[in-house]
């Protein structure tokens, strides 16, 4: 399984038992959908990905998700992944509809502005920063448009296109 081929679910952050189970910090709005997985990809450190399965897994606390791998008996084995990353294939994710859109999904994308008229395609999505923008290419140049409802107006997947009203001077700063 590539990475390009799978979506972020989370990061193993600690132990929870002497038995090797683990702690996972879910990256996710709806955390319950994860509590009867079968089986993760787990990223080593040379970047590979690789199958683990569970015998258990449940939600603990909100957020964190409690999990008993098949491979993972003893404190020694959960050492050996903390910190890792878990992944799972993008087939897996639940399919969303309106405007509610995974960032991955609108890559390639035409944005379209209410007064601009189409600005570039997405190139990518920031979501380092606590607000998460849109990149998008307009011949070269990069546009970045913060990703809220006031701006987002419409997600249109059969014309691969997101329809924004950007505020007032936006576009022109980059442009201009």
């Amino acid at each position: 399984m590539r990475k390009e081929d799978c979506f972020y679910l989370g990061k193993i952050v600690s132990k929870y038992s002497f038995k090797g189970e683990v702690l996972v910090k879910l990256d996710a709005d709806e955390p319950e959908i994860y509590e009867n997985m079968e089986s993760v990809f787990v990223l080593m450190k040379d970047n590979t990905l690789v199958p683990f399965f569970i015998d258990k897994c449940r939600l603990h606390k909100s957020e964190l998700l409690r999990i008993d791998f098949e491979e993972v008996k003893d404190e020694a084995a959960a050492n050996r992944i903390m910190g890792h990353e878990l992944y799972l294939p993008l087939s897996v994710l639940p399919k969303l509809e309106g405007d509610k859109f995974y960032f991955h999904e609108v890559i390639g994308f035409d944005v379209l502005d209410e007064v601009h008229g189409n600005i570039g395609k997405i190139t990518g999505v920031n979501d380092s920063t606590s607000q998460a923008i849109f990149e998008i290419d307009k011949d070269g140049k990069e546009i970045l448009v913060p990703i809220i409802d006031q701006i987002v107006k419409k997600v249109d997947r059969d014309n691969q296109a997101i329809h924004v009203s950007t505020p007032d001077g936006l576009v022109e700063l980059y442009l201009g």
